[in-house]
C-alpha cells in the first residue's frame, strides 16, 4: 500500500516562497494522480493542485493559479508544490493525496499523508 509523507512547511512572510515535498513509498494499483490539498481551521479541505503520475496533466485551483506549481521527480518518488507570492490566506495544513482520478475533489482520493503546516504572516 502507498504511504505519503509531506515536508517543507514553515512560517514565512507574505510574498515569500516555500517548496513542499510529498514522498511516496510502497505500491498500490490504480493510482493515477497525486494532488495537494489544504485545510485551514474551521474551513473545508480544498484542492490546490494535482498532477497525473505520468506528469502530462497538471491542474490548479483558481486561487493559486500563477503562484503555485506542482511537479514530480519519479526517480525520487516525490511530488513537489512550489509556492510563490504567498498570502496570509494561504495559511493552512497542507496534505498530499493519491488516487485513481484527475481531480481536486477530496472525496476522490484514497491515500493521504499526515500534512505539513504552512503559516504566512502579513
Amino acid at each position: 500500500q502507498v504511504q505519503l509523507v509531506e515536508s517543507g512547511g514553515g512560517s514565512v512572510r507574505a510574498g515569500g516562497s516555500l517548496r513542499l515535498s510529498c514522498v511516496a513509498s510502497g505500491y498500490q494499483p490504480h493510482i493515477n494522480s497525486v494532488a495537494w490539498f489544504r485545510q485551514a481551521p474551521g474551513k473545508e479541505r480544498e484542492g490546490v493542485a494535482g498532477i497525473s503520475t505520468d506528469a502530462i496533466k497538471t491542474y490548479y485551483a483558481d486561487s493559486v493559479k500563477g503562484r503555485f506549481t506542482i511537479s514530480q521527480d519519479n526517480a525520487k518518488n516525490t511530488v513537489y508544490l512550489h509556492m510563490n507570492s504567498l498570502k496570509p490566506e494561504d495559511t493552512a495544513m497542507y496534505y498530499c493525496a493519491a488516487g485513481p482520478y484527475y481531480s481536486l475533489g477530496a472525496e476522490m482520493f484514497e491515500v493521504w499523508g499526515l500534512g505539513t503546516q504552512v503559516t504566512v504572516s502579513s
